[in-house]
């Protein structure tokens, strides 16, 4: 008997081995009234409940013994101290001869499927937070000009027009308040992006998680305002972006200066992601170490999301296919074309028939002239980037990195989609410690739309 929310009690027999073999079970929920029951009384109840139920086998037999997990119910017949409702039931029970045993909770097992199902169990849940957002919060009533604009949207009916300037009323649409944070439209149809306070501090905070941590990458200008801008927005945000992007120290000391590259011929466009992927090799970074030198980059050719795997400099085409089946099958499935350069990992038999039988056309770029791969050419050159500016410290640690390079590309947003890779692959942003408490994205799921790229006048 397992009474807690509903009643279950079960029918056993002895075979010839002395087995316990089960004959019936029985269940029901507990009444409301009854769940009001002290737990003694529903011990009780339980025990009433399977003598009903099982009585035309235990009225009038030998012996039987009711096992019960509540230790107390063995001397509930001799208790000197019993209620009108237990002394009906004891009465009932004197029909019956029987013995009550304890037997441990963790042994009484078999009627927990019906008393404690575990999809009826409370779950432990355990929530990430961070303090950013109560900063923010802190920071609008430091604010004078964003404090009369937080007190009007906080006071609902008892607003007043006057408390606000006149840009504010002009612009008071575009504003919204949810969850002690106040949010500002760019466009009337854009999601709503959390306003930050005018706090220096606050500031740099969010640009150097949005920049210098290792899931973002020390990335460019453009990509690190796109990622900001999902979340966050104030008053010349990408003015603030532009001047702590170009003052980076890390990225002034290990990136090397822009420099101006021949016209590349392109590759026809795929029509969907995954369809056509392009992939190289780094070579020539510090020896981790598991004695790896170099990195394979995979790359979509159409959302321009990567998938990395550090590799030794000795790699041969069978590491490679199965890093490649590892990497990239498991998750997108098979390519109907494959870019590649005419390296002789590519071109051995093993490869070449490996495509063979999985239906997959190797595409080979242009004789004498690897810059005809340009996307991941230029993908080569951001990983050796990113990889200096995270691993500046510990060089011989880039392999430990490669996991936050990774993520750190496929969510900037790329110039040639205006989106980012993990957004046209999932139509969906994927948090970071930045993102944990902001409301910033409609669901597609929902019924929300695709979003569109940040256009140059949201820049301000």
């Amino acid at each position: 008997m397992r009474p807690t929310t509903q009643l279950a009690v079960r029918l056993l027999q002895a075979d010839d081995q002395g087995r316990e073999r089960v004959i019936s079970f029985q269940s029901r929920q507990l009444k409301a009234a009854e769940r009001n029951y002290p737990v003694h009384d529903k011990e009780l109840l339980a025990m009433k409940y399977a003598l009903i139920k099982f009585r035309v086998h235990l009225l009038g037999s030998k012996p039987f013994v009711v096992y019960t997990d509540h230790a107390s119910l063995r001397t509930a017949v001799n208790s000197p101290h019993l209620s009108q409702r237990m002394a009906r039931w004891l009465s009932f029970f004197a029909e019956y001869n029987f013995r009550v045993e304890y037997k441990p909770g963790k042994l009484n097992v078999l009627v927990d499927a019906l008393s404690r199902r575990p999809d009826y169990e409370l779950a432990h849940i355990s929530q990430v937070t961070t303090d950013l957002y109560d900063r923010i919060r802190l920071g609008y009533r430091d604010d004078a000009s964003l404090g009369p604009l937080v007190r009007y949207l906080a006071a609902g009916s008892d607003a007043k027009v006057e408390w606000l300037t006149p840009r504010q009323r002009a612009r008071l649409y575009r504003y919204e308040w949810a969850d002690g944070l106040l949010h500002y439209r760019v466009e009337p149809e854009d999601p709503p992006r959390i306003v930050v306070p005018n706090d220096e501090d606050l500031k740099y905070d969010i640009l150097m998680e949005a920049h210098d941590a290792p899931f973002s990458g020390h990335l460019g200008r453009e990509k690190t305002y796109a990622s900001v801008s999902q979340t966050f927005w104030w008053r010349h945000m990408y003015k603030w972006v532009a001047t702590y992007v170009r003052t980076c120290e890390t990225c002034q000391r290990v990136k090397p200066a822009g420099h101006a590259s021949a016209p590349l011929q392109s590759l026809q466009v795929p029509a969907d992601c995954w369809k056509s992927m392009s992939l190289d090799f780094v070579f020539g970074l510090p020896a981790d170490d598991r004695g790896n030198t170099g990195v394979v980059a995979f790359v979509c050719r159409l959302s321009k999301m990567v998938h990395f795997a550090p590799v030794r400099d000795t790699v041969t085409g069978n590491e490679v296919a199965r890093l490649f089946m590892d990497c990239v099958f498991r998750h997108h499935g098979l390519p109907k074309t494959i870019v590649s350069d005419r390296d002789p990992r590519f071109t051995a038999a093993f490869w070449q028939t490996l495509f063979r039988l999985l239906g997959t056309r190797l595409s080979m770029s242009t004789a004498d002239h690897p810059q005809t791969d340009g996307q991941t050419e230029r993908v080569n050159r951001v990983l050796e980037d990113t990889l200096r500016s995270i691993c500046a410290e510990m060089p011989r640690s880039w392999d430990d990195r490669l996991p936050m390079v990774e993520f750190a590309l496929n969510n900037a947003v790329h110039a040639s989609t205006g989106f980012t890779p993990f957004y046209l692959n999932g139509l969906r942003h994927p948090q970071v410690p930045l993102t944990l408490r902001g409301r910033t994205g409609a669901s597609v799921i929902s019924g929300g739309r695709l979003g569109k790229p940040f256009p140059p006048k949201s820049r301000t």
